[in-house]
């Protein structure tokens, strides 16, 4: 009977049950049906055991850490530096809005930060200069995409406390993936720039202002540099370096920038907590959810169906790449990696894929999952930003999800995207 876990959770999603309750209470009504009562002890006892790690603590502390930057008025100086690079291009306002997307990704690596965050100051923006709102919202839940890929990412500190795989590894290897789905989504708005005739800026910045606009974005962009330098270097781990990243927000938006004051440091506590719970509740019910997954040798099924599909791994990696898309659209990125990761990652192991290259192609699809309808998170967020329908808007996004899809089929088989930064460096074979 508990080979129906999957089903049933997809019928309390369906009736609108929330995914933290539906991913508990489809297992436990299946192990009652089936007599196994000790079984849901275990089953709930595993939610507060899946949320208790070490390394988990580094999701909180970077969500913070965005919250801090996005407060202390760190998003202006991303956007203005933007703005000073490619703002007179036709289109130049879509362009600065995936750029920001890509700079924004290296402080906070989360898709719904990025789009609240961005989406406030540039849809408006955005409609003011001539675009219409539909297309302004689009284009940023689109590029908020990139969050979660280029790094640091919560999904792939999920996937590597999930998987057991080193997070510095995923970390260098989203990094060409991401700036790939940036480049896509660029080249996608010349083409519908040129067709459409967007807007163009006033004027073009002289290089004194560029230069200017790049020393206020001086120390936010430094970041990036300071979480990877350090964890690369062995100075600390993933989870130290989030710590890190906090101490160096706050210093520099209340001693450098100045731009944080005592009174905002309650509501920015409220805003990540908040964000953050959110987040471990659905990661410690996911990790209940797969004790349920283990006891109903579901992937030992799973893997016999796949494995009988085809014994080619390229036909392999197409279907699975349909499945995970088909997930995206129900199923946070989160938890869906917790529930097929154990499932996916060894059978494709055992064909000779490289474990962080399925890592990133998995985390790469489920992450454009964020934006496809019907369920895509970032596209609510959007609509709650612009004030348009959500349906308007999955409509508006169709070209720019193709592209991303493109760039996922090419970080599939063309392992070298994903895998040579992690190689050059030694953090992998």
């Amino acid at each position: 009977m508990l080979v129906w876990f999957l089903p049933v959770f997809l019928v309390f999603l369906l009736i609108g049950l929330p995914v933290f309750f539906a991913l508990l209470a489809a297992p436990g009504l299946l192990l009652w049906l089936n007599g196994q009562t000790n079984d849901i002890t275990l089953l709930y006892r595993n939610v507060y055991n899946g949320m208790d790690s070490f390394p988990l603590m580094a999701i909180p502390f970077f969500m913070l850490a965005g919250e801090l930057m996005n407060r202390g008025g760190i998003t202006i100086r991303l956007v203005e530096f933007s703005q000073a690079l490619m703002g007179h291009l036709r289109g130049g306002l879509a362009h600065v809005n995936v750029l920001s997307s890509i700079l924004f990704a290296g402080l906070s690596g989360s898709a719904v930060a990025d789009t609240s965050a961005l989406g406030s100051m540039l849809i408006p923006a955005m409609e003011k200069q001539g675009y219409t709102r539909k297309f302004a919202a689009a284009i940023t839940a689109a590029s908020s995409v990139i969050g979660p890929i280029i790094p640091p990412s919560g999904i792939m500190i999920i996937y590597a406390y999930v998987m057991g795989e080193s997070v510095a590894a995923l970390f260098l290897a989203g990094i060409v993936p991401g700036v790939m789905v940036g480049i896509g989504l660029m080249l996608m708005i010349k083409v519908m720039a040129n067709r459409y005739d967007f807007p163009v800026a006033s004027r073009k910045y002289t290089w004194p202002e560029r230069g200017q606009a790049s020393l206020k974005a001086f120390f936010p962009l430094m970041t990036p540099v300071i979480i990877l330098g350090g964890i690369l270097g062995g100075i600390f781990t993933p989870t130290e370096a989030a710590a890190v990243a906090v101490g160096y927000a706050f210093l520099i938006g209340f001693f450098v920038l100045r731009t944080l004051t005592l009174k905002e440091v309650p509501d920015v506590l409220s805003n990540a907590g908040m964000t953050s719970a959110v987040v471990l509740l659905l990661v410690g019910a996911a990790m209940a959810f797969k004790t349920v997954v283990s006891l109903s040798h579901a992937p030992e099924q799973l893997a016999a169906l796949i494995l009988g599909l085809s014994e080619n791994p390229l036909i392999l990696l197409f279907l699975i790449n349909l499945l995970l898309f088909v997930v995206g659209m129900f199923l946070d990125a989160g938890p869906a990696i917790i529930i097929l990761g154990p499932i996916l990652g060894p059978i494709f192991t055992s064909l000779g894929v490289d474990p962080i290259h399925f890592a990133i192609i998995m985390s790469v699809n489920l992450t454009v999952g964020l934006a496809t309808p019907p369920m895509g998170l970032v596209l609510f967020v959007a609509a709650a930003v612009s004030r348009e329908r959500v349906e308007t808007i999955a409509k508006a996004i169709l070209p720019f999800l193709a592209v991303e899809i493109a760039v996922i089929f090419l970080i599939t088989y063309v392992p070298a995207i994903s895998m040579t930064i992690p190689r050059l460096t030694g953090f992998a074979n």
